[in-house]
């Protein structure tokens, strides 16, 4: 049964998975960049994967605060475990979030291929170290080589180890898998068949190592963590495993037959569930010596903050999801606007909407702080998560019923 110590957790996987595919899917992108070769052919690969990224590569950082607010609040012990622990690649990873962005940045302004590519060759390098150097530290928790203390452990041996490295080549692989999925469909989305084609190629590589690196990983981790391993591999964990076996190769298929689109979703499965194998492996414990139940904060800070992410999910969702839909579809109707023209609601759908989700909100509320049952938290997390549901669908119901009129002078 789910308790409110559990549901911070919930949310941080959550975003960890959403980070790991969509910022994943960005720092893919610089390693095609970084192995992109010279010339014309180089080039063009370069300026798609700096285009495609535009709209989204900052928004995309949003999932990881999220996931170190949730987690620092939700469990301070453990996160103040974690990052004195772990404090080496975490400060890799940050110095190449700052050298990326300041090389997207300064791109546009170089004024010489030379500037142009030390620019670029920041970027990528940065690009393919960070989510190496964070492979790592998922790695140093998932072997239990975190435990209490500040620092918990070692600062060298925590992350230099065989499922340390493991992980962070895994974290590389399946970047560069993602990228190349994505980047398919956005060159066949702007037009650019051949270029499509050259990603479909890669896409398709990468699957097959990224495959293997998954199989190899398990069995480093069959040799360092057993104990993880055999609950991944025949325990509770199995079905996460096969879930993302079943959509990596899927995926495959897809891109195959140059079935992009759908290509994305079937990828960003693959790699959501070994995320969710893990966390199910690993439960009740959070870091060695210390479960969730023992980690959490008190339950007026697990109330506050699960509240105020529920109601922080009811903007950020739908904010996020009409940037994704300009960016894939380069306008958010169907039908282009009139220059000069506005926009008028109609229809009674949004006000319809208000009630339910007032009601919600309230019983989410109350169920959370006014009983101390395990199953009033579960209705009122259900409650909240119902929220957001209405609430995206009343903003989803607002921009059907917009039109576009003349202007009115």
């Amino acid at each position: 049964m789910i308790h409110l110590y559990d549901v911070p957790l919930a949310f941080a996987l959550v975003g960890l998975a959403l980070y790991t595919v969509l910022g994943g899917a960005d720092f893919g992108a610089g390693f095609w960049q970084l192995v992109a070769g010279r010339g014309e052919r180089g080039r063009e690969i370069r300026d798609h994967a700096h285009h495609a990224m535009g709209p989204v590569w900052e928004a995309n950082h949003v999932w990881l605060v999220f996931v170190l607010t949730v987690m620092w609040t939700a469990y301070p012990t453990a996160f103040a475990s974690i990052a004195s622990t772990l404090s080496v690649p975490l400060f890799v990873a940050g110095l190449g979030i700052v050298l990326r962005g300041g090389a997207y940045a300064l791109r546009s302004g170089t004024v010489s291929p030379r500037e142009q590519r030390l620019v670029d060759t920041v970027f990528a390098v940065s690009s393919v170290l960070t989510p190496f150097a964070l492979g790592t530290a998922v790695g140093g928790v998932a072997s239990g080589r975190v435990h209490v203390g500040n620092p918990g452990g070692s600062v060298l041996t925590s992350w230099l180890n065989a499922t340390s490295i493991m992980t962070g080549l895994l974290g590389t692989a399946f970047a560069a898998y993602n990228a190349a999925v994505f980047l398919s469909g956005d060159a066949r989305r702007d037009g650019n068949e051949e270029l499509a084609e050259r990603f479909r190629r890669r896409a398709l590589g990468a699957g097959l190592v990224a495959g293997a690196a998954a199989f190899a990983g398990l069995g480093v981790l069959r040799a360092d963590d057993h104990h993880l391993f055999t609950r991944l591999a025949t325990g509770s964990g199995l079905a996460a495993v096969v879930l993302s076996v079943a959509a990596g190769v899927g995926t495959l298929a897809l891109i195959y037959v140059r079935r992009y689109e759908p290509a994305r979703y079937t990828s960003a499965v693959a790699v959501a569930a070994i995320i969710g194998g893990w966390a199910v492996a690993q439960n009740p414990v959070l870091i060695r010596g210390l479960t969730i139940h023992d980690a959490a904060a008190g339950r007026d800070t697990l109330v506050a903050l699960v509240v105020a992410v529920v109601a922080g999910g009811a903007l950020v969702f739908p904010s996020l999801t009409l940037l994704f839909r300009l960016t894939l579809g380069g306008r958010l109707r169907g039908d282009a606007l009139i220059p000069g023209a506005v926009i008028r609601p109609r229809g009674p759908h949004t006000r319809r909407n208000t009630l339910p989700a007032a009601a919600l909100l309230v019983a989410g509320i109350g169920f959370l702080t006014v009983a101390d049952a395990a199953w009033a938290h579960a209705i009122g997390v259900t409650a909240l998560l119902l929220f957001v549901a209405v609430a995206f669908r009343s903003v989803a119901l607002e921009d059907e019923d917009t039109a576009s009129v003349g202007d009115p002078a």
